[in-house]
């Protein structure tokens, strides 16, 4: 019988099967790898989402928290709806800290001003001058609220019988942009300066409202002032 004939499985048909064995290993581990950071991208953006929906939920709650506390605040301050009436320094001191709870839950340049004229109303002068402080730091770009958070602690400070720093005060009321309080203002120095009795200067300022500010309420009493001047 012949010899079956065996066929030699080449030496470089080998090497090529195994090389492609190889490489679909390499690429089941490339895909596999590439599943694993996908799953892991996946967590840690599900967890960002968690995150940051819990944020927006909890500021959500707060400012809500907030909102209703100062309109409790208001309420009390203000002597309405009140089932149970109580004295001026009861409702103001409960007012008061109403609208504190409501500025711990949602900081507002709002807030902290009532939080300021509430204080002063109880004749707490120094707590209501350190509030309008922290306004001022905090809610310096409030250019609609700055003026009249500075005009409040000029009248603190005239209530203090501390002029000078009143003085200072308004004066920063006239650095600040817009025409905000500026007729008030002169006013206000004028009045100081005549009772210091600086008249000089205080007509000058009586002359600049008039001026500048023919519209303002204050106009006639200071163009009044100008009059008696030419009259004297």
């Amino acid at each position: 019988m012949p010899k079956a004939i065996k066929k030699k499985v080449s030496k470089k048909t080998h090497d090529t099967e195994t090389e492609v064995q190889d490489r679909i290993q390499d690429i089941k581990k490339v895909l596999e790898k590439k599943q694993k950071t996908l799953v892991a991208y996946g967590l840690i953006t599900l967890s960002a989402v968690i995150v940051i929906g819990g944020i927006a939920l909890y500021r959500f709650n707060a400012n809500d928290q907030a909102r209703k506390l100062e309109y409790e605040a208001y309420k009390t301050y203000y002597n309405l709806y009140q089932k149970t009436p109580l004295s001026a320094p009861e409702r103001l001191a409960k007012a008061l800290e109403l609208y504190q709870q409501a500025y711990a839950k949602r900081k507002s340049p709002r807030l902290l001003l009532a939080i300021a004229d509430t204080y002063a109303e109880l004749g707490r002068d120094d707590e209501a001058l350190k509030a309008l402080e922290d306004f001022n730091k905090r809610y310096g770009r409030e250019s609609s609220l700055i003026p009249l958070a500075l005009q409040k602690m000029a009248d603190m400070q005239l209530r203090k019988g501390d002029k000078a720093e009143a003085i200072k005060t308004l004066d920063r009321i006239t650095a600040a942009p817009g025409d905000l309080l500026k007729d008030v203002v002169l006013l206000r120095k004028a009045r100081l300066l005549e009772q210091e009795g600086k008249k000089d200067e205080a007509t000058a300022l009586y002359k600049e409202l008039s001026e500048k500010y023919p519209s303002s309420p204050y106009s006639e009493e200071a163009k009044g002032k100008l009059g008696e001047k030419k009259a004297g």
